[in-house]
This record gives structure tokens, C-alpha cells and sequence, in this order.
């Protein structure tokens, strides 16, 4: 075989395979697009898309996008940067929580592009299910379950309106969920999620008090053989690594910081940039970490936290934290190493020691 006759056949080869890989991935779209949409009308000027459920739906699009497109203020449940949250109620049973991003600005589009990006394809029960989107020229809506008992922020600083109590079991059960989803994003997903936002006002409760990891606006996806993205540094201001704020790399390790931050709000009831601590100049990362290395934790309790028997546990949650907050990313436990170690603490196995 001449040399030319190699090259063309080489040539071959390589156009065959490029091909039947994108054959495959058509096919495989497809597929995943035949399963996921159950239905996209063109009404009101915009696109409705809803996703499939393995239960039967008690509504028709129809019926939800008249209530969207009926929304008031009356209607509003929370607001932030970039959207608005309004309640939306189909019957006793069936109620959603729908995130308005207005279009306009590229951070309210790539927002908008990341929750789709992020959200499309994730089942699992610590994860806020995204239900559908609606989309027109100048609004974008992303349609999610509504959580019953709102956000943990609202609870720990605001009260609950359901009257819930916030005793040891239930924290534990909130930090236990939480970590379950967000090691979730970072071990199970492919592409991995990197969240940026981990906060208490992202972590949403349901009727049974089980964390939900909301808010995907700012997600990051990160393939296998990545250890980093490099971003223009976003996020909340007491949340934050670090390392991210000084570089600009995100990376899973900052989001384990952050999800050390919302453990010391749920075992301290105090938020990060609580006035107690600013007074003091200082912070509460800072101020509660140095009560640890001086093993006197119990002092930055929540005063709702006052059963003996379990100050055990709560100690060893504050370990978990200290852990979480290590300056250093490298030193700094996974979201599977820290949902290993809650729930060790229940099982009465956890060993970690940071005095000698």
C-alpha cells in the first residue's frame, strides 16, 4: 500500500468514527428529549416546556402558564439578585415555585442558561426538582417544586410560619441532607456541578424537613480531568473560600467551605456577618473556629440548643465545620468524606480530633 493510498485510507477511518460519534449523540439527545418534554406550546408569545414526572400530573400547561402569566405581587415568596420567586398554587396538592428572571443583562441569561444547564437531567431527593421553563423574548422562568417549610435562612432568623421546632435531630437532619446533595453535584454528576452559591437561603425544606440544594444560577460544570474553572468571582459575602475570592478558581473544595459556613449558622443560629461578631471585629468563621482550638465550642451554641445529652454530637458537628473551614482547600474534607462523618455521629463512631 503507497503512501497515499495509507493516507486516504486513515482518512476514512477517522470521518467514520467522527461520524458514528455524532450519530450516537444525536441519538442519545433525542432520546433524552423524547423522555424529558411532555409538552412545549408557543402560547403568550414565549415556549412552556415541562419535564416528565414518574407520577401522573393534575394539570395541563395550559393551566399553569395562566396562572404565570396571572402572577402579582401579592404572589411574591422571595427575591434576589437577579429574579424574583412567586407561589403559585394549581390545587391542595400541587403547588410550584416560580423563579422570574427578567432578560436583559448577560449575568441574567447565563444565569438563566446554567440553572437549565445544570438542573435538566439531576433526580435526587436533596436537590430541588425543576419541573419546566417558560421563556419569551424579554422574561425567563424556570418552574421548580415548591418547598413547603421556604428556606433554612428563614427558619433559623425569621421563625418558622409552620410553628417547626429546630432541636439537635432536626439540624442534624438538614446539615445530613444538605451535604447528601451537594456531594451529590460534585461525586455523582457527570459533567460535575461546582454550586458557587452554597448558602442557608439556598437550602429549601420540604414538609419532612429534608434539605433541598437550590439556586443554580451561578453552577459551574466541571469535566473529570478539570480541577478547576476560572470565573469572575461571584457569590455571598461571608459564604465565600478564600482562595476563590484571592484567585478566581472554583473548585468543589470552595464549595465545602461554604457548606462550613451554613453548619456553624444551623449549630450557632447566627448568621456569618451577624452584628455581634462585626462589633467584636471580626467575623464568624473566625470567632467560632477560635473557641474550637481553645475546645470551648459550647459557648457559641444556638440558646435553643440546651439538652445535655446531645452536646456531644453538636461538639462533633463544630469538628466537622473547623474541618470544612480549613484555610487550606487541599486540607479540607470532600462533600462524601463530610456526609461519612454526620453520620457517623449519630452511629457513635466519629473520631475526629483537631487537640491533642
Amino acid at each position: 500500500m503507497n503512501k497515499s493510498h495509507l493516507w486516504l485510507y486513515i482518512t476514512i477511518c477517522v470521518l467514520a468514527f467522527v461520524t458514528s460519534k455524532i450519530i450516537i449523540a444525536f441519538l442519545l439527545y433525542w432520546r433524552w428529549y423524547r423522555n424529558h418534554r411532555v409538552c412545549e406550546d408557543g402560547m403568550a408569545g414565549g415556549k412552556m416546556v415541562l419535564f416528565k414526572t414518574s407520577g401522573k400530573d393534575s394539570f395541563t400547561s395550559e393551566t399553569l402558564l395562566k396562572k404565570i402569566l396571572n402572577l402579582t405581587s401579592k404572589d411574591i415568596i422571595g427575591t434576589g439578585g437577579f429574579a424574583t420567586v412567586y407561589k403559585v398554587v394549581i390545587d391542595e396538592r400541587t403547588a410550584f415555585a416560580i423563579k422570574r428572571l427578567s432578560r436583559g443583562s448577560i449575568d441574567q441569561e447565563r444565569g438563566f442558561e446554567r440553572e437549565l444547564d445544570a438542573m435538566g437531567d439531576i433526580k435526587h431527593r436533596n436537590v430541588v426538582t425543576l419541573r419546566g421553563y417558560y421563556s419569551t423574548s424579554h422574561v425567563n422562568i424556570l418552574v421548580y417544586d415548591l418547598m413547603k417549610n421556604g428556606s433554612l435562612d428563614t427558619i433559623l432568623h425569621k421563625g418558622s410560619p409552620n410553628k417547626v421546632s429546630l432541636d439537635w435531630s432536626t439540624r442534624h437532619k438538614i446539615a445530613l441532607g444538605a451535604a447528601r446533595g451537594i456531594a451529590y453535584l460534585h461525586h455523582d454528576c457527570i459533567p460535575r456541578i461546582i454550586h458557587r452559591d452554597i448558602k442557608s437561603s439556598n437550602i429549601l425544606l420540604d414538609e419532612d424537613m429534608d434539605a433541598r440544594i437550590a439556586d443554580f444560577g451561578l453552577a459551574t460544570l466541571i469535566n473529570p480531568q478539570q480541577s478547576h474553572v476560572s470565573t469572575l468571582v461571584a457569590g455571598t459575602f461571608g459564604y465565600l473560600a478564600p482562595e476563590y475570592v484571592d484567585t478566581g478558581r472554583a473548585t468543589e473544595k470552595g464549595d465545602v467551605y461554604s457548606y462550613g459556613v451554613v453548619l456553624l449558622e444551623l449549630l450557632t443560629g447566627k448568621r456569618p456577618t451577624d452584628e455581634a461578631f462585626i462589633e467584636k471585629g471580626n467575623n464568624m468563621v473566625a470567632s467560632v473556629k477560635s473557641l474550637i482550638e481553645d475546645g470551648c465550642e459550647e459557648y457559641a451554641f444556638d440558646a435553643e440548643l440546651t439538652d445535655l445529652s446531645t452536646q456531644k454530637e453538636i461538639k462533633d458537628a463544630f469538628l466537622i465545620a473547623y474541618k470544612c473551614l480549613n484555610q487550606n482547600p487541599v486540607e479540607r474534607p470532600s462533600m462524601a468524606q463530610v456526609v461519612k462523618m454526620l453520620e457517623q455521629i449519630k452511629s457513635g463512631s466519629f473520631t475526629l480530633q483537631i487537640r491533642s
